[in-house]
């Protein structure tokens, strides 16, 4: 084990799904090297252990998979979501959009009539084929193996829901070997991860088709990690943190009051944008909740005792962003490819009405879906702000030196990507 991974090797990285949304989970990472390079602390990857799900799993694989030079990994993030364009992750001209969406939408009123065609069956919204490309160019899984086993890394996992199995699987390639756990429908394998790993995570359940697993000596099929994910933070405890940074995807605490709608039916896009943020958003307060109890309730125990329980303390950073991305969302609705606005239009989704107090119009749907970079660029934004606002809990929770060290001292290495503090 390097020294490097010495110091870092109980701190765990969790970063959340949300589809576009993931590109706050870069603008955190970005202010957080901009920190570290401030105060002179170590450059080497702070994280010896990363856990993603879903969009999170992306991001989280790119860090681990150039563990060995954190602050290039970051810069490649940013210079891909930065320039985000939604024909890089699905299908979104014309013949693609008609392939799928408006097949998938016509099944469900004609299903009666066509089902006797089994290949007039969609498989889901959109046709996420593209992503599958762009992984294979940005997440340089080959160089794994090599990391862990130089110490620039302990332990890499990423989570898929099986619609085979109903198991919702946590996939680790770690540096040692380890013992999988078994939960409630919540289990861990072994595994050399893969483009199909992330493509599974990221699954978003009806929007993209699911992606087929090898477990075992049986083929499964599996959709996005968020869903039936109950303890998000579980995977890198269970691999060893001690200590968490999350970054969240949508805000953990809603302000006083109430958003009011216009008091309509709710449409197709209202629902279906609930529905995926109570899959991507919920389970964190709830299991960061369930952590915090845990803890105050090990302060309260005799240390003879407390050295005897199963259970251990856990520090607990989290980043999550400050504005409703909901509302972000709703401004870059016509940012969207034509053939997919006409889409999301036929669900109920419009820049107009989503404009509306209580989400009427479908923002929340489009947010997972609006990989385009006045989105993408604007939650990067968002998520530095965010953390240099958390600058001194940052300091605490890495032990990094308060000081500002004079520019001419600074890190700052050069990049294949340009300079990481390039304003947006």
């Amino acid at each position: 084990m390097t020294a490097a991974t010495s110091r870092n090797a109980a701190t765990g990285l969790v970063l959340m799904g949300g589809g576009a949304r993931a590109a706050y989970q870069v603008g955190v990472l970005r202010a957080l090297g901009r920190i570290r390079r401030e105060v002179g602390a170590p450059r080497e990857n702070p994280f010896g252990i990363i856990a993603g799900t879903s969009a999170g799993a992306i991001n989280a694989a790119a860090i681990a998979c150039q563990a060995d030079r954190f602050d290039l990994a970051v810069a490649g993030l940013v210079n891909v979501w930065r320039h985000f364009r939604a024909e890089q992750v699905y299908r979104a001209d014309a013949f693609g959009v008609v392939r799928t969406g408006a097949r998938w939408l016509t099944m469900l009123t004609m299903g009666w009539a066509l089902a006797r065609w089994r290949r007039a069956s969609p498989r889901s919204l959109l046709d996420n084929s593209p992503l599958a490309e762009l992984l294979a160019q940005v997440v340089a899984v080959d160089r794994l193996p090599a990391l862990l086993n130089e110490g620039h890394l302990r332990a890499l996992a990423v989570t898929a829901s099986s619609y085979t199995s109903g198991n919702h699987v946590t996939f680790c390639q770690t540096a040692w070997p380890f013992e999988p756990w078994l939960r409630s429908q919540r289990i861990a394998v072994p595994a050399t991860i893969g483009v199909e790993h992330l493509l599974a995570s990221a699954a978003i359940p009806f929007v993209f088709p699911a992606a087929e697993l090898v477990m075992g000596e049986q083929h499964e099929w599996f959709g996005d990690g968020s869903m039936r994910q109950s303890a998000p933070l579980s995977p890198a405890v269970h691999l060893g943190a001690e200590r968490v940074f999350v970054i969240g995807a949508g805000r953990l605490h809603e302000p006083p009051g109430q958003r009011r709608g216009d008091g309509a039916y709710p449409s197709l896009a209202q629902v279906a944008g609930h529905a995926l943020s109570n899959i991507f958003l919920d389970a964190l307060a709830v299991d960061i909740e369930r952590a915090q109890r845990i803890n105050r309730t090990l302060d309260l125990l005799d240390p003879a005792v407390r050295a005897r329980s199963p259970l251990r303390p856990v520090e607990i950073l989290v980043i999550a962003p400050s504005q409703r991305l909901d509302d972000i969302a709703a401004r870059h609705i016509e940012s969207l490819p034509r053939p997919v606005r006409s889409l999301l239009r036929g669900m109920g989704v419009s820049q107009a009405s989503a404009a509306q107090p209580g989400g009427q119009g479908g923002a929340a749907l489009a947010s997972y879906l609006l990989f385009e970079q006045g989105f993408t660029r604007e939650l990067i934004q968002l998520g530095m702000e965010d953390t240099l606002a958390r600058r001194d809990d940052i300091l605490r929770f890495f032990d990094w030196p308060d000081v500002a060290l004079p520019a001419e001292q600074r890190d700052e290495s050069p990049t294949h990507w340009g300079s990481l503090d390039t304003q947006l």
